[in-house]
C-alpha cells in the first residue's frame, strides 16, 4: 500500500515510480497533480524530470508559453531533451510532434491551451503523454456550454490519474498508482491515518461523508498506516521551491 509522503520530495519521488509503474502497464495519457497552491511549476518539473531519463532527446517538455520555455531553457541549461512552449494554435502540430519523439511532458497547461493539448494527444497516439500539474479543467475560460462540456468528456476524462496529492485542513486526499484513492485524516495528535480507500476519485460532498465518518468507503481499520508531522514538515520544501 502507497503511504502519503512526509516531505515534497518524498511525493516527487513517488509521483516518478506512479508513473513510471502506469506507463509499464499500458497507459499513455497520464496526469500527475500535486494541489499546493505554493508550488511553482518549473522546480517541481525540475525534480520530476529524471523519471524521464531513458527517453534521452527523444522527450519534449512543453510549457504553457513562450516565455516560461525560455525561462526554464535558460536556468536548466543543457539538457538532452528540447523544451517548447505549446503554441495554443500558433504552430502547427505536426512541427511540434514528431515521428521519432518518444514521450511528452506538460508542465501546468491551463484551459486556454488545452484545446491545443488535445490535438497534440490525437496525433502522439500511445506514446507517453504527460501533464504535470495541469489546470484544464477550468472550462469557464473556454467556454462552458455544449463546448466545453464536451471538451470535458472527450479528453480531460480520458485522463489516468496516476498521482494526486492534495492537503486539506486536516485532511488530504491521496492516490499514487497502481493503489486506490485515499483519504487521510488528522488526529489530536498530529498524526495522520488512512480513513477510506476506493477505486474513484473522491470530489465534494464525499469527501465530507467520508471525514464524518458516514461513507461506506471507511476503512475496518481506523488505527492503520499513522504517519506523524505530515505535511509540518513539508513546509521547507514548499518555502524553497516556491521562490
Amino acid at each position: 500500500m502507497a503511504e502519503i509522503p512526509k516531505t515534497l520530495e518524498q511525493a516527487i519521488a513517488q509521483a516518478q515510480g506512479a508513473t513510471q509503474a502506469a506507463i509499464a502497464d499500458g497507459y499513455s495519457l497520464l496526469q500527475i497533480e500535486i494541489v499546493i497552491p505554493e508550488l511553482k511549476p518549473m522546480p517541481v518539473a525540475e525534480q520530476f524530470l529524471p523519471a524521464l531519463d531513458s527517453y534521452g532527446n527523444q522527450l519534449k517538455v512543453f510549457f504553457p508559453d513562450a516565455g516560461a520555455a525560455a525561462l526554464a531553457r535558460r536556468d536548466w541549461g543543457s539538457v538532452p531533451f528540447e523544451i517548447l512552449d505549446i503554441g495554443s494554435g500558433r504552430v502547427p502540430v505536426e512541427e511540434q510532434v514528431l515521428p521519432e519523439d518518444e514521450a511528452f511532458l506538460f508542465v501546468a497547461p491551463s484551459a486556454v491551451e488545452v484545446g491545443q493539448v488535445e490535438k497534440m494527444y490525437q496525433v502522439v497516439g500511445e506514446r507517453p503523454f504527460i501533464l504535470l500539474n495541469p489546470r484544464l479543467e477550468d472550462v469557464a475560460i473556454v467556454g462552458i456550454g455544449y463546448a466545453g462540456r464536451q471538451l470535458r468528456s472527450r479528453f480531460l476524462n480520458t485522463i489516468e490519474s496516476c498521482y494526486y496529492l492534495r492537503p486539506m485542513d486536516d485532511a488530504a486526499v491521496f492516490r499514487c498508482y497502481p493503489s486506490p484513492w485515499q483519504v487521510w485524516r488528522e488526529n489530536k495528535n498530529g498524526e495522520y491515518q488512512l480513513i477510506a480507500e476506493q477505486p474513484k476519485k473522491p470530489v465534494g460532498d464525499e469527501i465530507d461523508l467520508i471525514l464524518s465518518g458516514n461513507s461506506s468507503q471507511q476503512t475496518g481499520d481506523s488505527t492503520q498506516a499513522k504517519k506523524t508531522g505530515i505535511f509540518a514538515s513539508m513546509q521547507r520544501f514548499l518555502r524553497t521551491l516556491s521562490r
